[in-house]
């Protein structure tokens, strides 16, 4: 592995790609530091503090992760990149009920182009309607409990300058996102948001250290304790590896056809079903459905809906088992709408493959949703226990939302798809000029 990080700077190109990704990771970074004008920071930053402290897993610590601790400050990036991946699943979901949305997905280049600026308009939406939603909610903080004001001089004024940074904002972090995809090394936006996640880590390493200091002359955790959260965090990641790489491979057998004097086809391939499709997408649908309710049931009046409230909270025994049910029912739902076993069948079909053992067209097409139907169960299986492990963690044993975060659910899950995709890549770039990879050993060492 250090060779293959050794030889990533031997290649100018690659080293070349290295440098601009990493620069414009600085300027992501700078984004989540620069505070919105007229926000008191110092109470923000213990508003925050408050409500990690007493629900750390809610809507605004999660959003509050995946911005990089921007929100936390209202910096310029608070709203992150998140709007433009909302805008983007939306517009996927979109595509698969919309007939000219569908069309222009099939034209190529030209319909994902037409595609992408629709997405970025929606981004442009979304940006203006959470950064009003924003600017009123810190000038009314006593909603989340806090006393202290926190806008300097509310009003109109500061209403419209949130806005209008906040997107500006978010519409720069897009636009480096589509720079490193192109000039980069991986794929930016995700790198954004990995890049996020990660900077959460050195909070949550030191309060791991103050887990294991005694209190009163007492610690609460012990030696024991630290090697079994070591372990367990060894044996999560290697699971979320294995998973994320697991496929199933199905046999497909091309008829030979004869052009002229030319012989195409009559080779053996396979098609690979990916057995977590729908990637971290149930996580995130059901951790966003899941915060609104107990919020709005807190507001009503009445011991029923206070204790119905109790009972949807995070870490509690409904909770668990209404956030595994709704993950296994995304799963399902993402690849029913993303998956089209009929149009993979036609088009195998048109190119004289088949499936060995099935005839082609519409048994093809019902062979596919079989097999995509049961993998696509042991997948959401795993993703419900990744997902729960967190919550159960911080339950069980009272550790700080900002270390559990890091045992599963959507941080790890991100940072694991994220960071295998971007050694691919370079693996990509190292292989083509005869070096050795991250994830494969070759013979060639590299050509000095």
């Amino acid at each position: 592995m250090l060779s293959a990080f050794a030889n990533s700077l031997r290649v100018p190109e690659l080293r070349q790609r290295i440098f601009f990704t990493v620069g414009l990771i600085a300027i992501c970074r700078l984004m989540a530091s620069v505070p919105t004008p007229g926000v008191d920071a110092v109470a923000l930053r213990e508003l925050m503090r408050q409500i990690h402290q007493s629900a750390g897993g809610s809507f605004l610590g999660l959003f509050n992760m995946f911005s990089g601790g921007a929100l936390a400050q209202c910096a310029v990036g608070s709203l992150g990149i998140m709007p433009y991946i909302s805008a983007s699943i939306i517009l996927q979901l979109m595509t698969a009920v919309v007939p000219a949305l569908e069309r222009l997905a099939r034209e190529g280049d030209a319909g994902r182009q037409k595609i992408t600026q629709y997405t970025r308009y929606l981004t442009v939406v979304l940006c203006v309607v959470q950064g009003y939603a924003m600017a009123v909610a810190l000038e009314n903080p006593q909603t989340f409990g806090a006393n202290a004001a926190i806008v300097m001089i509310p009003g109109w004024g500061f209403r419209l300058l949130t806005v209008i940074t906040l997107t500006t904002g978010t519409l720069l972090l897009m636009w480096l996102g589509e720079q490193m995809t192109e000039r980069g090394i991986g794929n930016g936006i995700s790198l954004i948001i990995t890049i996020g996640i990660v900077s959460q880590l050195p909070g949550a390493v030191a309060a791991t250290w103050n887990m294991f200091q005694p209190v009163d002359g007492v610690a609460q955790f012990s030696i024991f304790h630290l090697i079994m959260l070591l372990a367990m965090l060894l044996v999560v990641i290697a699971g979320v590896v294995a998973m994320t790489q697991a496929q199933r491979k199905i046999p497909v057998q091309y008829a030979k056809r004869v052009v002229g004097r030319k012989v195409y086809g009559g080779q053996s391939t396979y098609m690979p079903l990916r057995v977590n499709y729908s990637g971290v997408m149930p996580i995130i649908f059901a951790q966003a459905i899941l915060m609104f309710p107990p919020q709005i049931l807190r507001q009503i009046p009445g011991d029923i809906f206070q204790r119905i409230a109790g009972a949807l909270a995070p870490g509690a025994l409904w909770f668990n088992i209404i956030y595994v049910l709704m993950i296994i029912f995304f799963s399902y739902f993402w690849v029913a709408t993303q998956f089209n076993p009929i149009q993979i069948a036609d088009d195998l079909k048109k190119n004289g493959g088949y499936v060995p053992g099935i005839r082609p067209g519409r048994p093809t097409a019902e062979y596919l949703d079989r097999a995509m139907t049961r993998i696509t169960l042991a997948g959401s299986v795993f993703l419900a226990i990744i997902a729960v492990i967190p919550t159960m963690m911080g339950k069980m044993f009272n550790i700080p939302w900002i270390v559990y975060q890091f045992f599963g659910g959507t941080s790890l899950l991100i940072m694991v798809g994220v960071m295998l995709d971007t050694m691919r890549q370079v693996e990509s770039h190292l292989v083509t000029r005869y070096y050795d990879g991250f994830l494969k050993k070759g013979r060639l060492r590299g050509r000095r």
